[in-house]
């Protein structure tokens, strides 16, 4: 069903539960597998497979956790398991599909533009309104976790593309950094719940709608700029040692 008050990770379980909260959907545990081996079929062809594969199955296996483990259903009980479930996608199985399926230099404007539909897909996508209808449709639902996933596997692979200038992946890091940082602002000191399918659903785990909204907006604040920032560093390291090397 495409239309339904239950969303696609299923009603929020009783923390008792939790544990055996599994989503089993076949469709979903189909494509997955057609995917991964798909990818590990191609990637064999590559330049270097082992690398390229290791990635594909990395990546996969974060997908696996998000959609499949009990957060899937954690997620609909607690507003800080969608943003933690939602980093997953972003900040950790896009990079590595980004290593595993590399993409050629981008140019200023492409990368630019490709770091302004991230971000506006994130900030639309946490807004109450949108995000309300996702957890009411399942077609609203995959729009989100899709446009998502796909705009940051398209970011990071402009990003770590061989050959893209220092200065300007450095750039697009920091203002990833602070546009999450100030999304992550607004939802911890918002003073009261925004996020209407979380407010009856939170106090089974202890945290009242409010606690639960702070905690996620921690989440943003804090751990969902790590990869950013280690990437930037490791860039930065990388260029300094090329330099020392031609020195």
């Amino acid at each position: 069903m495409t239309h339904s008050s239950i969303p696609y990770c299923g009603l929020a379980p009783a923390p008792a539960d939790l544990l055996l909260a599994w989503n089993l959907d076949p469709v979903l545990l189909a494509l997955l597998c057609l995917g991964l081996a798909l990818g590990w079929r191609h990637l064999g062809r590559t330049e270097n497979p082992g690398r390229a594969r290791r990635f594909h199955a990395l990546a996969f296996a974060v997908v696996f956790l998000a959609f499949v483990s009990p957060l899937c259903a954690l997620s609909s009980a607690l507003f800080s398991a969608r943003v933690a479930h939602h980093l997953l996608l972003i900040a950790l199985a896009a990079p590595l599909l980004a290593l595993a399926w590399p993409g050629r230099r981008a140019s200023l404007p492409g990368l630019c533009a490709l770091a302004l539909l991230h971000v506006v897909l994130v900030w639309v996508w946490h807004a109450p309104a949108p995000y309300a209808a996702a957890l009411s449709s399942d077609a609203l639902y995959w729009l989100m976790e899709l446009t998502l996933l796909g705009s940051g596997v398209l970011l990071w692979r402009a990003l770590l593309a061989p050959g893209a200038p220092l200065a300007r992946v450095l750039l697009v890091h920091l203002c990833i950094v602070a546009q999450m940082g100030l999304l992550g602002a607004l939802i911890t000191f918002a003073p009261a719940p925004l996020y209407a399918p979380h407010v009856l659903t939170t106090e089974a785990f202890g945290l009242s709608a409010l606690e639960d909204q702070q905690l996620a907006g921690l989440l943003m604040w804090v751990p969902a700029n790590l990869p950013y920032l280690l990437a930037a560093l490791l860039a930065l390291g990388l260029h300094l040692r090329t330099e020392e090397r031609a020195a």
